[in-house]
């Protein structure tokens, strides 16, 4: 089988679809976010990186706090408009209709709607370039009720989806289960 040199890209998939908030000008905003995961365990931190310029991230730099909310796919299309609106024309919370609630950290908005939110903590920035890399600790993750399965989160109850970037640009369902994780693999160990 060949292969084709694309050159420096990032072409990672899938992308997580999320929304992340922070408090600009004493009001909720969103912004969508892909180029992000978890990137510790113990402390439970997460890493998001986003575009120097952005609205959201003077929020985030004012307050050092922000949220992480996993949407489901019922809020694709708010989601694809929090990624393409500026908060300083817009008021994303009134035009998507998100129900707002504050956990411990007043600064850092969280959406009713999204299945599963992060309270988290910045703990550093780093410049990359045309991105700034904001690691934070999560110091609270609250999940929907009903997005519970035995009291534990269910992701056939959550939901989530991924951003394709480009060349195709879509919105994917997570999709069917293809084995147990730590499990599937044993088979190739040798015996």
């Amino acid at each position: 089988m060949g292969k084709v040199l694309m050159g420096p890209s990032t072409l990672a998939y899938p992308l997580p679809a999320w929304l992340i908030g922070a408090k600009v000008a004493d009001k909720p905003n969103f912004m969508t976010a892909a180029w992000a995961g978890i990137c510790n365990s113990d402390p439970p931190k997460i890493a998001i990186s986003i575009r120097h310029q952005r609205y959201t991230n003077s929020g985030i730099k004012h307050s050092r706090v922000f949220s992480v909310n996993i949407p489901s796919a019922a809020l694709v299309k708010e989601t694809d408009y929090c990624g393409s609106a500026s908060g300083k024309t817009v008021d994303k919370v009134e035009i998507c209709k998100f129900k707002i609630f504050y956990g411990t950290l007043t600064d850092a908005p969280l959406i009713e709607q999204c299945p599963v939110n992060m309270e988290c903590k910045v703990e550093q920035v780093i410049d990359l370039g045309s991105h700034g890399l904001v690691i934070g600790e999560i110091l609270e993750t609250h999940v929907s009720e009903d997005c519970l399965t035995d009291g534990k989160p269910d992701i056939e109850k959550i939901k989530p989806f991924a951003y394709i970037g480009r060349p195709v640009e879509h919105y994917r369902a997570m999709g069917e289960s293809l084995g147990k994780a730590f499990s599937i693999g044993q088979s190739l160990r040798k015996k």
